[in-house]
């Protein structure tokens, strides 16, 4: 008798046995799939919020091959005329850091430099925005700012949208680049071609040491020396309005601006046009416009470039593509919101041929 039994007991565990492990390979498979489900989903919340922190209408180009590219380029420029489309297509639609991979990929590969053979090939305003795009960002402005002070004239257009809307570090980097690039000081050759108290704004700014965060305790007595200085008073104090806009954060200028409408029931920019003139006007406005919203200063200068007698191709190429990997999308929006119409249609009806094209595909999108 004991024998059955033990048997019995033998084949009643074994089907517990099988479910037991029945159970658990399916608790793992489902631990497994969740497991994946919330990687998933991390991961299209992280590539979210990667696509709402970049504001730029020009990304890095996913399936890049420098050497690839420099082949497509030399194709494009080999023999009786060039493809300008291929070009244009090409470039407009690589990074900067990309670019420059392909200008050492190409002169590697045929021993030739890729601006000078893009230079030899194109011509006009599409000639002179393709260089700015194989240019690196700070030796851009480094050019741009040398050409400002060393042509016939000053163009203060140019010192003042540059020095009022770039970082400190980009200042800081232009000024390197422009000291090797040029063998000479920036803030030299600005102190040479101007002068006052505008001179005194565009020295502070070159500094590239603005103030951090928002010192609480100062906003208030910022909006009073503001008003003191300019509409409290006979005559204009322009030590105080450059000390305070040239150096504090525009976070904590923001502030002072909003205290400064509560205190005098008018904007800062009203007090700015009413007590200054000329440069030092422009300048002010420019520093509390990018202090406001760099790409509402850049939406503006972008509308009056393409909106008065003749286009100011300078302007518009230079916006174009020193804030195509910046924050052109903010343009974009910005610039259809105040003025009713889209940068898009506006380029399209204020430029022609391929220089049009370039510049629609550094807009990146019709709105």
């Amino acid at each position: 008798m004991p024998a059955p039994r033990k048997f019995l007991v033998a084949s009643t565990s074994l089907p517990l046995a099988l479910d037991w492990g029945w159970n658990l390979g399916l608790y793992v498979a489902i631990l497994l799939g969740l497991l994946v489900l919330m990687m998933l989903l991390l991961w299209m919340l992280l590539k979210q919020l990667s696509n709402s922190a970049y504001r730029g209408s020009v990304r890095p180009f996913v399936n890049f091959d420098a050497k690839q590219d420099a082949e497509v380029l030399r194709r494009a420029m080999k023999g009786i005329g060039t493809d300008e489309d291929v070009v244009l297509m090409l470039l407009s639609a690589r990074s900067n850091d990309q670019r420059q991979e392909i200008k050492a990929a190409f002169k590697k590969a045929y021993g030739k430099d890729l601006v000078s053979a893009l230079k030899s090939e194109l011509g006009g305003l599409f000639e002179n925005l393709i260089v700015a795009l194989m240019t690196p960002p700070s030796s851009y402005d480094a050019s741009q700012l040398h050409k400002a002070l060393k042509g016939a004239g000053t163009e203060d257009d140019v010192l003042i949208e540059i020095l009022a809307s770039r970082t400190g570090q980009q200042i800081k980097d232009i000024i390197k680049v422009y000291k090797k690039e040029f063998s000479g000081k920036l803030e030299k050759d600005i102190c040479g071609d101007t002068s006052g108290h505008y001179q005194k704004l565009l020295v502070i700014l070159l500094q590239g040491s603005r103030e951090v965060g928002v010192e609480e305790e100062k906003i208030e007595e910022d909006a009073k020396e503001l008003y003191a200085a300019g509409e409290g008073k006979f005559g204009t104090d322009e030590e105080k309005f450059i000390t305070i806009l040239g150096n504090r954060s525009a976070e904590h200028l923001r502030k002072v601006f909003d205290a400064y409408k509560e205190l005098s029931g008018s904007d800062i920019e009203d007090s700015v046009e009413g007590e200054t003139t000329g440069n030092l006007e422009n300048l002010l406005l420019a520093v509390v416009k990018c202090a406001r919203s760099v790409p509402q200063f850049f939406a503006e200068r972008l509308y009056k470039s393409m909106r008065r007698a003749g286009t100011d191709d300078d302007t518009l190429t230079r916006i174009m593509v020193s804030r195509s990997e910046v924050d052109m999308l903010d343009i974009r929006a910005i610039f259809k919101r105040t003025y009713g119409a889209s940068l898009y249609n506006t380029i399209q009806e204020d430029t022609t041929g391929d220089y049009q094209k370039a510049l629609l595909y550094l807009c990146g999108g019709t709105d």
